[in-house]
């Protein structure tokens, strides 16, 4: 597994990223949103940087997110959420109960499947 520090722009700080060639980690071509052709990338994501917009309107399982908990302290985080990254902003739309799970576990960041979206496709996902 290689390591390396990803410069971010906007208020995001330098944070360490992890890439790796297991099926559960790489990136994967395709998606939507305006990203040119370039599929979407995976990397470690602060949880304070990522937006939940849906967070009101959705309540999580308890006992899912407590088996989730359970799962990502013996074996990790499994397979990433997913993130639309709008201006330099990352917008969460799924994921809810893995990403609850790392807040309750006290992890900093969380390994995220990052897209690029424009506006439009913001206001898509919010309806």
């Amino acid at each position: 597994m290689a390591n390396f520090v990803l410069q971010v722009p906007i208020t995001l700080r330098s944070f360490t990223v992890s890439a790796s060639s297991n099926p559960n980690g790489a990136a994967l071509s395709g998606g939507s949103g305006s990203n040119s052709g370039v599929g979407p990338v995976i990397l470690e994501l602060p949880l304070d940087k990522i937006r939940r917009p849906l967070m009101r309107t959705r309540s999580n399982d308890p006992i899912k997110v407590q088996e989730l908990m359970d799962s990502i302290s013996q074996i990790g985080l499994q397979v990433p959420i997913d993130v639309l990254e709008v201006d330099g902003n990352y917008y969460g739309f799924s994921g809810c109960h893995r990403y609850e799970a790392h807040q309750r576990l006290g992890l900093p960041t969380i390994r995220c499947k990052i897209r690029r979206g424009t506006k439009e496709t913001l206001r898509h996902h919010m309806r």
